[in-house]
């Protein structure tokens, strides 16, 4: 979705990363949002190591209720998290939060993965990316999970 295409009522989620604007999360769940013709899309946030500690602190205060990780940030998130789910706590890392009533809720998709393939120890960094993001897409905005599309995904 390109700037201009954004309307008041486009609903919005970010990316946290270092190159977030650019990177495979934002590709892969924005493509399944577009497949969809759901109108939403997510915004990313560019942030520089020295930003995070700022960004993560005013989280529960924004108006920023689901973000995704990108994976430079998946560890550094949990001592900021309120809640983890049973999959985060256990891998130790955090794939997207959700902001509920100011409290922030991490939660890791590994789990998650297995319920779609038989041997999700098969799969590449890209595939296990791309499953992820349709999740997401599902999970938000009702987007529809179909892993045989990850290859025109990625």
């Amino acid at each position: 979705m390109r700037p201009e295409e954004i309307k008041p009522d486009t609903e919005l989620c970010t990316i946290l990363g270092f190159n977030a604007q650019t990177g495979n999360c934002r590709r892969y769940f924005n493509a399944c949002l577009k497949r969809d013709k759901i109108n939403a899309t997510a915004i990313a946030l560019n942030i520089k190591e020295e930003h995070f500690v700022y960004t993560m602190t005013n989280l529960g205060a924004s108006k920023v209720t689901r973000m995704i990780l990108e994976h430079e940030f998946a560890k550094e998130v949990i001592p900021y998290c309120d809640a983890l789910d049973e999959s985060a706590k256990e891998r130790e890392y955090v794939d997207f939060v959700e902001v509920t009533d100011g409290k922030i809720n991490g939660y890791c998709l590994e789990d998650k993965i297995a319920n779609y393939t038989k041997n999700p120890e098969f799969l590449d960094l890209r595939e296990r990316l791309a499953m992820k993001m349709m999740l997401l897409a599902n999970r938000w905005y009702g987007a529809k999970i179909d892993m045989d599309l990850i290859p025109t995904m990625i």
